[in-house]
């Protein structure tokens, strides 16, 4: 593997002129520059990133941690990211805190101690102690997605309260009286929002909601399964399941099918959180859908501005309803579009 000194010897310069030409250094004549950017091609020299981050205190590297790896509007969010970063000139190195708060804080302590630049965190159950403790020491960070209250951080996050109204409108044209939710963690800001939506929506149209159909979720499969086994046990079960979020309404629709029971048919099913294969379920999901493409670049834009001295902006951007099929609604005409969601 050929070193900055192998350079330095085929371009006829000496090891400084090289480190100036790597670094960008405007005091290189653009003769000796040509020959070792020539020379660096010629040899396949790669510059120590690490050795380099020494020198000027930056590893070009971003941290993002997310709360579950699985869910696939978090593996879009962490795609999004990295093409962003990556345009921008960073890297990114991702954790996976399961809906953990250790191991978000697990993930926190290792990226840090990797000289990160920055960190992108979507806040498990609320936070953690060593994610708040990186905030307050000013390390530059950014929310996405979620969010926690008091901390000083910048946050980039989509508003579904809108698009939860539309949805419960939506529903109660169709004729839909008796609807019952499956929340997220009441610690998350994202679980509270969505219950609370949905909680004013339902009141807005004069629709009671009562305790027993308000399911505490954990934004994973299984919760949204039991849940709706006890709304399916009540005497008077609900019309409408409206899942807040994909996984959880992936459960849902597991326990109506375990019934024998049909969507819609049966019981009306929705969710909060898009995602591209609910248009090919049996029928296709009707779903709150975020703008997760933008909210990734957004986020990393947000970030590197921190990372750069630029003032960081909080960002808010909608959600919109995805009409489709699981609720009821008519089967569209061959010449209309089974969907209207539109790519982030």
């Amino acid at each position: 593997m050929a070193s900055i000194k192998d350079v330095a010897a085929e371009a006829g310069v000496s090891v400084a002129t090289v480190s100036r030409v790597l670094n960008d250094h405007p005091s290189v004549s653009e003769d000796a520059r040509t020959r070792v950017l020539a020379a660096v091609q010629t040899l396949g020299y790669r510059p120590n990133a690490v050795a380099r981050s020494l020198r000027t205190d930056q590893t070009r590297t971003l941290g993002l941690v997310i709360s579950d790896v699985l869910n696939p509007y978090f593996t879009e969010l962490a795609r999004s990211v990295e093409e962003e970063a990556r345009a921008l000139g960073y890297s990114v190195i991702i954790g996976n805190a399961d809906e953990r708060p250790d191991l978000q804080d697990h993930h926190v302590r290792t990226l840090l101690d990797r000289r990160i630049d920055g960190l992108l965190v979507s806040p498990a159950d609320g936070g953690s102690p060593g994610m708040l403790d990186a905030a307050r020491a000013g390390t530059p960070m950014v929310f996405v997605d979620r969010w926690i209250p008091g901390v000083d951080v910048p946050v980039v996050r989509a508003d579904g309260r809108t698009a939860v109204r539309d949805l419960v409108a939506h529903l109660h044209a169709l004729g839909h009286r008796r609807l019952a939710i499956i929340a997220g963690p009441a610690a998350t800001t994202t679980g509270s929002e969505r219950v609370e939506a949905f909680r004013e929506a339902m009141a807005e149209h004069g629709l009671p909601l009562p305790d027993t159909y308000i399911g505490q979720g954990d934004f994973q499969a299984e919760s949204g399964r039991r849940v709706t086994e006890g709304f399916l046990d009540l005497p008077e079960p609900p019309e409408v399941v409206f899942a807040a979020d994909n996984l959880m309404a992936l459960g849902a629709l597991d326990a109506v099918r375990a019934r024998g029971l049909r969507v819609p048919e049966d019981i009306a099913l929705a969710a909060f959180d898009d995602i591209p294969w609910f248009v090919h379920t049996d029928p296709p999901i009707t779903a709150v859908a975020q703008p997760t493409g933008e909210l990734g670049r957004a986020a990393v834009r947000a970030l590197v501005d921190r990372i750069e001295g630029r003032p960081p902006q909080s960002v808010t951007l909608t959600a919109h309803l995805v009409v489709r099929r699981s609720c009821g609604e008519p089967a569209p005409t061959p010449h209309s579009p089974v969907t209207n969601r539109s790519k982030s």
